[in-house]
């Protein structure tokens, strides 16, 4: 754990296989044991998700899983150790199936899987409520918020951002009680604003809100994480090519990346692709692209692989190239019938995908699935379109101007939304 905490990651699995061994051997009281198995593995889970690691962890995951219902089963009281020693019990079992849950959601986030993100979330935020109402460990507001962070991730990525920023206030509630709670999360805090000002096109303020997040942080990963999604926001800007070459330079997956996470390096070759399609440089964007699609298959990081299909469906429809085949046979016509049966609602990460599709169909000569992939694009627009001018109207859309110092208690509410609409549509 304490290697975790420290970042010395290559020091981590050694000592993480000889752990395995030794709680596999040891002789105990069972729910002692099945205690120990459970910090184990969340140990081992938490090493994997930190590295990116999505697909390698599955197994362990699913170990934990099995073990947090089997120790539910089992009572305190069976078999009491004669050595006072052995009373010592690292969680309670009640805190220990909400830590599970957390892990899962971690997992689903990452993976793609938004549905069983909020299914597990859900559980897990009930759970808390209950165990708050007899219970007020500082670890269960810890856990409320890590889970409420990955849910607005989860918000803002199916089009849901006017409830992404009432849970973003929610966080700032709770950040509010508790000084420490806002010391550990006022970077993560500050990150999810950016990412809600880049939902509703608000460039300025998303920049302003992921500089403080990096001024606030010391974590690598989430340096690395809010440093990708800074360069996002400046090449939608367009003009800012000296910054942004400064940040790629930072976040170079080539050479010396900074950090150990396969998910974050296969982030990084996509933005270096976003970057060269919009900049014309095609055959630059498919090598960067096809990179991307190389690690996020070997993890399943199916966010990544949508968006990086999309790409190159786009790249190979300008060169001119979609008369390869049947549009499922086409990288976009692979995103747009595959993914989907894999990760429902994967393509709210994408909405622009069924913007191509009509023409791609059209130039195939598919004139039904033409029509369809514009009425499907119309639903998503309007769709989008509809929870942005809710999400704008919210007081809670005060919080973007929020850059320093403690979070804000009171919002004054707005007429209405004062930002563009153009790009959604």
């Amino acid at each position: 754990q304490l290697l975790l905490m420290e970042r010395k990651l290559q020091e981590v699995h050694p000592l993480l296989t000889l752990c395995g061994q030794i709680v596999e051997n040891w002789q105990g009281n069972p729910i002692q044991k099945e205690s120990l198995r459970v910090f184990f593995l969340v140990l081992q889970v938490t090493h994997y998700l930190d590295a990116g690691q999505v697909k390698s962890v599955k197994p362990c995951l699913k170990q934990l899983q099995q073990c947090i219902q089997t120790i539910s089963t089992l009572h305190d009281d069976e078999i009491l150790p004669s050595n006072p020693a052995d009373l010592f019990h690292w969680l309670p079992k009640e805190h220990m199936c909400v830590l599970v849950y957390l892990v899962t959601v971690m997992h689903s986030m990452q993976a793609g899987y938004l549905e069983k993100a909020q299914k597990y979330t859900d559980k897990a935020l009930m759970q808390l409520e209950k165990l708050k109402m007899l219970d007020c460990s500082p670890i269960l507001s810890s856990f409320q918020v890590i889970l409420l962070e990955h849910i607005i991730m989860c918000r803002l990525v199916t089009g849901h951002k006017a409830t992404a920023l009432q849970e973003i206030s929610q966080v700032c509630q709770l950040c509010q009680q508790s000084p420490r709670l806002f010391s550990n999360h006022a970077a993560q805090l500050h990150t999810l604003l950016g990412l809600y000002c880049i939902s509703v096109n608000c460039m300025d303020n998303a920049e302003a809100q992921f500089t403080t997040a990096l001024r606030l942080t010391t974590h690598q990963e989430l340096w690395a994480f809010i440093v990708t999604n800074l360069a996002s926001v400046y090449i939608r800007e367009g003009n800012r090519h000296q910054e942004l070459y400064s940040l790629l330079e930072r976040i170079n997956p080539d050479h010396n990346f900074p950090v150990s996470s396969h998910c974050l390096r296969a982030a990084a070759f996509y933005i270096r692709g976003l970057f060269s399609f919009f900049q014309g440089r095609y055959n630059e964007a498919k090598r960067f692209l096809r990179e991307t699609l190389k690690m996020s298959n070997a993890e399943d990081l199916n966010r990544l692989t949508a968006c990086s299909l999309v790409l190159l469906g786009h790249i190979f429809y300008v060169l001119g190239n979609h008369r390869v085949g049947p549009p499922r046979s086409h990288p976009l016509g692979k995103t747009g019938f595959a993914i989907p049966e894999k990760t429902p609602g994967i393509l709210w990460d994408t909405p622009n995908l069924f913007l191509l599709f009509p023409d791609l169909n059209k130039a195939c000569g598919n004139a039904m699935d033409a029509h369809e992939a514009a009425q499907m694009h119309q639903n998503f627009s309007q769709q989008l379109l509809q929870d942005h001018i809710e999400a704008c109207s919210l007081p809670e859309h005060n919080l973007i101007t929020w850059t320093d110092g403690p979070p804000p208690v009171q919002f004054q509410a707005q007429n209405g939304p004062t930002t563009s609409l153009a790009s959604l549509l």
